[in-house]
């Protein structure tokens, strides 16, 4: 049987609950939370996040915005820790064990393992009277007025509530070890972040071939070595094999709608002169602002003077950087 319902009403009821929790949640950030963060700040050992179902969920996810923003974690599964892997903690970490109850069986089970090892225990809870929340050594407040599940019952509010929470201490941590863009991308050297702050050039250039002419050469040969290294240009060097110019095929073609004839001229006659370049050792963002603010889709790279090859604009679109 079809159940006529009103999915868009449904869907906005679900955020309006979760984002009107995580707007009341603001309201428990006390000296309490205070504390948590400078606890987690001079910790020497690791962070290690704990819980189960879908806590444990949310626990992985906490562990990899804490690494991933200088906070060394690792992620333990309560179920697991009992039957063996506590081993995993050292007496140089701290607990966060996430709960929404803070009463369950593996929970109860766990808590006393956890500080028979001597370590702080921080409880991120929905129910800071529960067992979790009195055992623990300090307790951030997730409470809730009641899930977005219409039954009450699915975790919803509350494991978006626990998320915020996490990026909070994660934010706070960060800021407090003033963590700079630099320090990202030192943890996401695959990411456009990462790339923008470390690739050069110079890693970009082995990917092209290096069209060169000298100034003296006719423009057949000069077309020939355009069409041949196909990135419609070709650097142009003098005598002492320094940079003089570049042709670009916008160039031959501006020539032949001029009604010029090609007879007898040589590179020198229909070269650009000072042309955009890079250097070796120029960061790649660099390059593309270059091509942004001149529109053009090549530059040359130098190094003491001497053509090392080109960087075109594709190359900055594979790597992810545009």
């Amino acid at each position: 049987m079809n159940i006529q319902i009103n999915i868009q009403k449904i869907a906005k009821d679900v955020l309006l609950n979760e984002s009107n929790a995580i707007k009341k949640t603001a309201n428990f950030i006390d000296h309490q939370f205070e504390l948590c963060v400078n606890e987690l700040l001079i910790t020497k050992g690791r962070v290690v996040v704990t819980g189960i179902g879908k806590s444990a969920i949310i626990a992985n996810k906490m562990v990899a915005t804490f690494n991933s923003t200088g906070t060394p974690s690792l992620f333990m599964h309560a179920a697991d820790a009992i039957h063996g892997d506590l081993g995993m903690i050292t007496s140089d970490d701290i607990v966060i064990c996430l709960s929404k109850s803070g009463n369950t069986p593996e929970i109860k089970v766990l808590v006393p393992l956890i500080k028979r090892a001597n370590v702080k225990l921080i409880a991120l809870v929905s129910n800071v009277e529960s067992y979790l929340a009195k055992q623990a050594d300090f307790v951030l407040n997730g409470t809730i007025e009641d899930e977005a599940c219409p039954n009450n019952l699915a975790p919803t509010t509350s494991t978006t509530v626990h998320l915020a929470l996490g990026d909070a201490l994660a934010v706070c941590l960060l800021k407090s070890r003033n963590f700079s863009s630099e320090d990202f991308a030192r943890f996401h050297p695959g990411g456009a972040l990462g790339k923008r702050l470390y690739l050069t050039v110079d890693d970009l250039v082995v990917h092209n071939e290096k069209p060169i002419v000298n100034m003296d050469s006719a423009l057949q040969d000069v077309i020939l070595e355009i069409s041949s290294k196909r990135l419609g240009c070709a650097a142009v060097i003098n005598n002492d094999g320094n940079l003089a110019g570049i042709i670009t095929d916008g160039d031959l073609r501006r020539m032949l709608q001029n009604g010029e004839k090609m007879e007898g001229k040589i590179a020198s006659d229909i070269m650009s002169k000072n042309p955009k370049v890079m250097h070796s050792g120029d960061f790649a963002v660099t390059a593309l602002e270059v091509m942004q603010s001149n529109s053009i889709t090549q530059v040359i790279v130098l190094k003491d003077g001497k053509v090392i090859g080109f960087v075109h604009l594709h190359d900055l679109l594979k790597e992810g950087i545009v």
